[in-house]
């Protein structure tokens, strides 16, 4: 039998697709969240349902108890990332999350890096498509750079129909900032109150040139530069995603194949710019709640086999063989690496 791994929101949209991926790679999953009924609905025959809830710290330690590794997918994460690592840290085992709140990935950082390197155990935050994929792109992008003076990571998504646990994070992000917008410049995260700008992004094929979101800032403000000596990160968005995740209307994604992804799109572009030269990396895919589904549990199984390069709180490019670690998603991902 697999190693036992926790899922902390095994029910929810993103839950799922992570249960299924433990399965399909011979774990067995530990189903925990806070409404048992659901998770007893979510739960294949067989498969260990254990209730817990944030704010109990002992459901916590009894819904962690004996397993390998735990991976929180429930949102909002500045409330549940740090009672569950909390949980993982004294169970001493190592924790993933496909947190995209930029504050409270910044805050799994500030909080809990020395702790967890005297503990000698791993935090892998943001290990999702926004964080984590990009943070690879660009650490591959990057090859033997050790600075650059700028990174560009453009999304485009052909749409984006949020789950109802995105748009509560969006929220509690939004009222944490105040309403503003935050950026990655000179070295730190700025906030500001200007309104954004829609500007042309050269996408590789089939996308060619669309307008997208200048500063449409996400978790890779975070992650990259955590590890990387990069002053300036910014992110862009296609203007059709940007225009569906400000819609209160747009609908939830609805499954389209027989694995339950959506007929969502992606190509993330990136581009690395030093002293007047250029690398750049893309990387094309579907539906991007499935595929932080084999991002996280990928990191799970390397961290389980020893094939990490630190501990303490590090993101995917900083723990991870960046290269190899695309590799190991080509099922799901096609990655171009352009030094």
């Amino acid at each position: 039998m697999g190693q036992q791994v926790a899922v902390f929101g095994a029910y929810g949209h993103t839950g799922r697709f992570v249960v299924a991926e433990l399965l399909a790679r011979g774990f067995v999953p530990v189903l925990s969240g806070r409404d048992a009924e659901k998770l007893r609905a979510a739960a294949a025959p067989g498969l260990d349902v254990r209730p817990a809830s944030v704010d109990d710290p002992a459901s916590l330690d009894r819904a962690l108890a004996g397993t390998a590794a735990v991976i929180n997918t429930a949102g909002p994460f500045a409330t549940t990332a740090a009672p569950v690592i909390e949980a993982a840290l004294r169970a001493g085992i190592p924790y993933v999350d496909v947190a995209a709140e930029i504050e409270a990935n910044d805050d799994t950082f500030t909080q809990f890096t020395d702790r967890a390197r005297a503990a000698g155990t791993l935090i892998v935050p943001a290990m999702a498509f926004y964080g984590g994929l990009g943070d690879l792109l660009v650490t591959s992008a990057m090859g033997d750079w050790t600075s650059a003076d700028e990174v560009h990571i453009a999304y485009g998504l052909n749409g984006w129909h949020p789950t109802a646990g995105t748009r509560i994070a969006g929220d509690v992000s939004r009222e944490r900032r105040g309403g503003r917008r935050v950026r990655y410049a000179k070295g730190r995260l700025e906030y500001h109150d200007d309104a954004p700008a829609v500007v042309d992004w050269p996408f590789p094929e089939p996308l060619g040139t669309r307008p997208v979101v200048a500063e449409f800032t996400m978790a890779d403000v975070v992650t990259v530069p955590s590890h990387l000596t990069v002053p300036d990160v910014r992110t862009y968005m296609t203007t059709e995603a940007a225009r569906d995740i400000a819609t209160p209307d747009t609908p939830e994604p609805t499954a389209a194949d027989e694995r339950g992804r959506s007929d969502q799109t992606f190509l993330v572009d990136v581009v690395v710019r030093s002293a007047g030269r250029e690398r750049r990396a893309v990387a094309r895919g579907r539906d991007i709640y499935a595929v932080s589904a084999p991002l996280a549990v990928e990191a799970v199984a390397r961290v389980l086999t020893g094939r990490t390069r630190t501990v303490g709180v590090a993101s995917a490019g900083a723990a991870f063989d960046a290269a190899d670690f695309l590799g190991a998603l080509s099922a799901h991902v096609t990655v171009d690496i352009r030094r």
